[in-house]
């Protein structure tokens, strides 16, 4: 399973894109991202493939005579993951400051502004799936607040 705290450079992430249209070979990626490469960039994306397979991003099918590469993480959860470790990093862990700046950074058209509505109603009260997972979870977090009455 693939860590989603391990860096991935953009190089790596042209490739994961690639290999989320579909499994591929070194040859055929190679082909896509450098069209008029030659050995050193078949090289190239042989390390890099290596690498993401190292940080367990991609698989390779060696079943056949071309070894095969397929992603291991879909890109709606390695996005997911790269939001939150961001909302973390710049906002303390909350997603209104980026979602706001992302709403804001360009115009969206009627059909974005309704996909968001129907996401934001569809979205349940309290705390998402796996929330807890973002953090560690003291034993007084549960608690009620203490509105300072005493009984």
């Amino acid at each position: 399973m693939s860590d989603p705290r391990k860096a991935v450079t953009d190089t790596e992430l042209r490739i994961l894109e690639e290999l989320w249209a579909g499994d591929a070979t070194i040859r055929s990626l190679c082909d896509t991202l450098y069209p008029d490469g030659g050995a050193a960039q078949y090289a190239t994306v042989q390390k890099l493939l290596d690498r993401l397979e190292e940080k367990g991003f991609v698989r390779r099918d060696r079943s056949g005579r071309a070894h095969r590469f397929l992603a291991v993480v879909d890109r709606d959860a390695f996005l997911g993951s790269r939001l939150a470790q961001l909302s973390e990093r710049l906002c303390d862990g909350s997603f209104v400051p980026l979602l706001s700046q992302l709403v804001r950074a360009r115009a969206l058209d009627a059909e974005e502004r309704a996909e968001l509505r129907r996401l934001l109603e569809e979205l349940p009260d309290g705390d998402p799936p796996g929330a807890d997972a973002v953090g560690p979870r003291g034993p007084d977090d549960d608690a009620a607040p203490d509105d300072g009455a005493d009984a």
